[in-house]
């Protein structure tokens, strides 16, 4: 699931739920696309924030979805719509953003990570490579050395090294939601001053 808020200030807050690392499921996958074209129709709504519950952002695809058919919206299209939006769409990352999850947020057009989240793409120690467009969007971001250094190998980056490399945008030891949610506001800002 994901839960749908509007922030005064024209802010839409989109809220991942599926304990315990709100890992991309059917029911989230369905939420995330229903929440965000919500976001992206209404006028009154100038930017959005991805964010998860319970400090945690996104674990990534939900493995016990591997065995059978699939079912919701696919990954891919999802994905590619959050980053085709027209509006700002900001990840705040707290806790975890991996594998899919960490798909999700470079689909964004911005992230900002808490002080102690973890980002990485460990799909290779499954034997599988990111499937939902990490291979492209992170070389795009970081360039090839960094990033096939993260893809082949799988490991975790800190915030602070997820900043140097360049794939988040800010780092804050403070309310994540909150501070993405300012950062979506200035952001947003900047935008209609160049309209």
């Amino acid at each position: 699931m994901a839960r749908y808020t509007r922030i005064p200030g024209s802010i839409a807050l989109i809220t991942l739920m599926n304990p315990p690392v709100n890992a991309l499921s059917a029911a989230v996958r369905q939420g995330i696309t229903d929440t965000v074209g919500r976001a992206v129709s209404d006028p009154e709504v100038k930017a959005v924030v991805l964010c998860g519950e319970n400090g945690k952002f996104c674990g990534g695809a939900d493995i016990r979805e591997f065995a059978g058919p699939m079912t919701g919206p696919p990954l891919i299209p999802m994905i590619d719509a959050i980053e085709a939006a027209e509006k700002p769409v900001v990840a705040a990352i707290e806790g975890i953003a991996l594998g899919g999850g960490l798909e999700l947020a470079l689909a964004c057009h911005y992230r900002i990570a808490h002080v102690k989240a973890r980002l990485g793409l460990p799909e290779v120690t499954l034997g599988l490579l990111p499937g939902a467009g990490g291979t492209q969007r992170l070389p795009r971001l970081i360039g090839v050395p960094a990033a096939l250094d993260l893809i082949v190998t799988g490991r975790h980056v800190s915030a602070q090294e997820a900043l140097k490399l360049g794939i988040v945008d800010q780092v804050t030891d403070g309310n994540i939601q909150e501070v993405a949610m300012e950062f979506a506001q200035s952001m947003s800002a900047t935008l209609n001053s160049r309209c």
